[in-house]
């Protein structure tokens, strides 16, 4: 009785690979998805070339399982991809903290590609603290009096940030914001992110930065438990239905050779709708897999009436 039920699985197998030769929507899989550390990358990122959104092709390098985020303005560590939230989380190695301050202009700070900017920004309640600032930094320029850009973003801002133990090697010594007038700027100014479009060290000539983003609902007690990093808000432009609905069909969403128009991967064919349209499959090669497939099941059958007998 064991032979028969062996020989039995085997054509279960092997039909069902037929199966997918034929009808392969229903066999594919999300062969874009990968992982690099412990970090999940799936759509609108990828590390493959053609897999994800053409939008965001060429932003993501894993590197000896170090997740690598590129843009203009530098690379930075991934520590987090929060595919529900649409956000990633960066760390930059020359951001100051609440115990290091680190000067010398050697930060990335943030900006991205003007034709990403629409779809790519830190959140609106990450603040980005500008270190030992020139008095002629674009920062001080027009905004005289009580229309200065520095304030506090959800929070966080420089009062506090002073008291850091940081702070001790500079030597600082706490100056209230009516001092800024007579003595030049402040040595640190905290700003959200679209007041200024760009935080780049050499244009605005300071000497280093520090940037923390708020993880509300939760409260902190002050800038120590600050969680400090870039927290980037990503979002696909326009409808995303292509997409879902090649998902939803068993695909995996990509960009064709010409890095623009969005593909719908299905198995061993693209598609420029979904898994479920005939894609390259003429409808006479795919009768001809159906006879193939057919005839080979009734020679699988004969086979294992006569191994029985």
């Amino acid at each position: 009785k064991l032979l028969p039920t062996l020989q039995f699985n085997h054509i279960i197998i092997l039909s069902s690979v037929l199966a997918c030769l034929i009808i392969p929507s229903h066999c594919s899989n999300n062969t874009c998805r990968s992982y690099c550390g412990n970090i999940t990358i799936d759509y609108p990122f990828a590390l493959q070339y053609g897999c994800g959104h053409p939008g965001f092709r060429d932003l993501l390098f894993c590197i000896n399982n170090v997740l690598m985020f590129h843009i203009t303005s530098g690379s930075y560590r991934v520590l987090q991809i929060d595919y529900a939230y649409q956000a990633l989380t960066l760390h930059e190695p020359h951001m100051s903290t609440c115990e290091t301050l680190v000067l010398g202009t050697k930060g990335n700070g943030f900006s991205v590609e003007p034709w990403r900017a629409p779809y790519m920004n830190p959140t609106s309640d990450n603040v980005f603290m500008l270190i030992s600032c020139s008095p002629s930094s674009p920062l001080f320029q027009g905004f005289p009096g009580k229309h200065l850009p520095c304030r506090n973003v959800s929070g966080m801002g420089c009062e506090e940030y002073y008291g850091c133990p940081a702070w001790d090697m500079m030597g600082h010594k706490k100056i209230g914001s009516s001092s800024f007038f007579g003595s030049g700027p402040p040595e640190c100014c905290a700003v959200p992110y679209e007041a200024i479009k760009g935080i780049n060290l050499s244009k605005l000539e300071c000497e280093g930065y520090s940037s923390a983003y708020s993880v509300a609902p939760l409260k902190v007690d002050g800038p120590g438990d600050w969680a400090y990093g870039i927290r980037v808000r990503y979002s696909v432009q326009g409808s995303d239905e292509f997409c879902g609905a090649c998902q939803a069909t068993g695909g995996s969403c990509g960009y064709g050779s010409d890095g623009i128009r969005q593909v719908c991967m299905c198995g061993n064919f693209n598609s420029t709708s979904n898994c479920d349209s005939v894609g390259l499959l003429s409808s006479g090669a795919r009768s001809m897999k159906v006879k193939m497939f057919t005839g080979f099941l009734t020679y699988l059958l004969a086979w294992m009436t006569v191994s029985w007998i």
